[in-house]
């Protein structure tokens, strides 16, 4: 009985430490790049604005203007680039369904063959790809995944996409405007909310890095302040130019 229950309790600790984060992102790596993104560009035009000596009611409009202007614009592109990609990948599907319905045994053989190359006894290979091809969307999928690395029932939602980054972007580049539309008159308060925000995404994206987050929260904020401090330094220069 003890040894069972030493067992049962490994077991469960082996259970327990080895689970996997999420190497892929999954929904957070999109979201925190979207609301990065709209921080650090919307921050860097404003200051770069700023730095030109314009009225604050300037620097609000330009900031509302990157707000919608970027945010529209990355909804646009992850649209198209998610909508293409998952028209690729129905072409690449059409083109195996077509082969499986022609050449089944063809297709059998070369499954078999794969798990072969991967150590499995050749009798057994054999017997393993003659059941999975016997339903075709069962052979459509295990093909798709041996041959082709996709998931055909987990293809990403453009739609999904383009929302996600419209919102995300939105509220990353809606931060240097907010103490603005809240009654600042000066760039210091939105310049510390906004340095603030970056080092809680870089800090968030330490959950999908091996890195620790002060790491991470500290590169992402010498990375956008450093942005900008160098558009600042550009609308002095350009300011002073034009004026």
């Amino acid at each position: 009985m003890a040894i069972i229950e030493t067992e049962a309790a490994l077991h469960e600790a082996h259970r327990d430490n080895h689970t996997h984060r999420d190497v892929n992102g999954g929904w957070l790596r999109p979201a925190v790049f979207g609301a990065m993104d709209g921080l650090v560009s919307n921050l860097a035009l404003m200051t770069g604005v700023a730095g030109g000596s314009v009225s604050h009611q300037t620097i609000v409009i330009t900031g509302l203007a990157g707000l919608a202007a970027g945010a529209f614009s990355m909804a646009a592109g992850e649209y198209t680039s998610v909508a293409s990609q998952r028209e690729l990948v129905q072409a690449e599907l059409d083109v195996e369904r077509r082969e499986l319905r022609r050449h089944p045994q063809d297709e059998e053989d070369e499954l078999a063959a794969l798990y072969v190359a991967r150590g499995v006894a050749p009798e057994l290979a054999r017997e393993v790809a003659r059941q999975l091809s016997e339903d075709p969307e069962q052979a459509l999928e295990i093909h798709a995944r041996e041959e082709l690395g996709i998931d055909p029932g987990d293809l990403p939602s453009p739609l999904v996409a383009a929302v996600s980054s419209f919102g995300s972007f939105a509220l990353g580049a809606l931060l240097p405007v907010l103490p603005y539309l809240l009654g600042a008159t000066a760039l210091w308060p939105a310049l510390v909310l906004a340095l603030i925000g970056l080092f809680g995404c870089g800090a968030v994206v330490a959950k999908v890095t091996a890195r620790s987050w002060w790491f991470s929260g500290l590169r992402q904020l010498a990375l956008g302040g450093a942005a900008a401090g160098v558009t600042y330094a550009l609308g002095v220069l350009f300011g002073t130019a034009v004026g």
